[in-house]
């Protein structure tokens, strides 16, 4: 038996989940929230507990240190030698790593190259690593990349049709993101497709950043997200995909540069550009109830993108055996996962089973009737899990 710290770290926030391994047993987990502010919240929950804070929280090692604090304070832990492994995620990993890596010099500078593909992330991850590496300097640590599980698609999925030189040049190519959750859920689905020998899966991912996966044999095939998360379905603050011409048409329209528009497509647009309520679909549709016609249409569109492709990828994998939600939305909302499956009724045979649907909230559950041609299943992600998962087997690895 192992302690292994999985870690996520965002541009003004730590999660965290400590778990027992090869247990998979979570010892602890929380969240240091408001990074860089001074009514900064740590949270930690552990023995059925849970604490929380107002402190200010100038930076990311300041974080890391209250965790560790917390952990021997609580009794958490008695020693922090008794934590074997870190593993981190860090959303984009480019064209280097198709699995995890171990943390050393060529890893972290790699990362660091790729901040330009993933701006509010990647540093942040860096960040976050270089925290822990401070306090715990002998301890293994793991990159875990969002986009490794996506390397698998082929060559005509992942280019972009831009001049070719391009593509190779400045490795321009449909990257992905997610692609932890993902990988983690069609490893979860095997328990519902016992006897199919190819199994298709699209796998929905639907929060507040939003994505889709058609799996074939439990290997991506293709993904909505492109070159960054910007690309793919509509999504709390992002447009998803939109005709390129739009960017250049505003940016001679409002005079702004090029870079504003860009960020206005990252952080003011999808749900909250739309309805000018909010980038939570919970406030969507709370607005659409009350009869706000922009949150509506709002919904409208989130809806149509979602069922655009799941409707590209059932060609695309020439059927589907299984449809999965997940993340916030997907675990959380009966009225999206219904108003989604009502889409694919007619066109695919979609039959969703209301009473069970409706109860549910981040339970895991078949939600599709006995009658609908594809199965539906709801599976609440975690990545975490996965993250501790590869950084055990470094531990393994280095144990030998």
């Amino acid at each position: 038996m192992a302690k292994v710290m999985a870690v996520n770290a965002g541009s003004s926030s730590l999660k965290f989940k400590l778990f027992e391994m090869p247990e998979e047993k979570v010892i602890c987990s929380g969240l240091a929230d408001r990074i860089g502010h001074k009514d900064a919240i740590f949270t930690i929950k552990y023995n059925g507990k849970k604490d929380e804070k107002v402190l200010p929280i100038l930076d990311h090692s300041y974080a890391v240190k209250l965790l560790l604090d917390a952990l021997i304070k609580k009794g958490i832990i008695k020693s922090l030698n008794e934590i074997k492994a870190t593993g981190h995620r860090i959303v984009q990993g480019g064209k280097y790593f198709s699995k995890s890596a171990e943390f050393n010099k060529d890893t972290e500078k790699k990362i660091e190259s790729l901040i330009p593909l993933a701006p509010l992330h990647n540093g942040a991850h860096l960040v976050g690593f270089r925290a822990f590496k401070k306090v715990l300097p002998n301890t293994p640590a793991v990159a875990v990349f969002d986009t490794a599980f996506h390397q698998s698609m082929s060559e005509e999925d992942y280019t972009f049709p831009i001049p070719y030189e391009y593509s190779k040049k400045y490795d321009i190519r449909r990257y992905g993101a997610h692609g932890t959750s993902h990988q983690y859920l069609s490893l979860e689905a095997k328990k519902y497709l016992k006897g199919i020998k190819h199994p298709k899966i699209i796998s929905c991912h639907l929060g507040s950043g939003a994505s889709i996966t058609a799996i074939k044999d439990y290997k991506c095939v293709a993904t909505s997200m492109g070159l960054t998360p910007l690309g793919g379905i509509m999504m709390g603050t992002r447009t998803g995909d939109i005709d390129p011409s739009v960017f250049n048409y505003l940016v001679t329209c409002t005079k702004k540069s090029a870079e504003e528009i860009y960020q206005i497509m990252n952080k003011k647009s999808g749900f909250l550009g739309v309805s000018g309520v909010s980038n939570d679909s919970r406030d969507i549709i709370a607005a659409e109830k009350k009869g706000n016609k922009r949150a509506h249409l709002a919904n409208l569109i989130f809806f149509r993108r979602v069922l655009d492709y799941i409707g590209q990828y059932y060609v695309r994998l020439g059927g589907c055996d299984l449809i999965i939600f997940s993340a916030g939305i997907g675990e959380n909302s009966d009225i999206y996962r219904e108003k989604i499956c009502e889409g694919l009724k007619e066109s695919l045979g979609v039959v969703i089973n209301k009473k069970v649907n409706t109860t549910l909230r981040g339970k895991e559950a078949i939600i599709s009737d006995k009658s609908s041609k594809i199965k539906v299943v709801l599976i609440p992600t975690d990545e975490e899990v996965m993250i501790a998962r590869d950084a055990y087997a470094l531990l393994k690895k280095k144990r030998k």
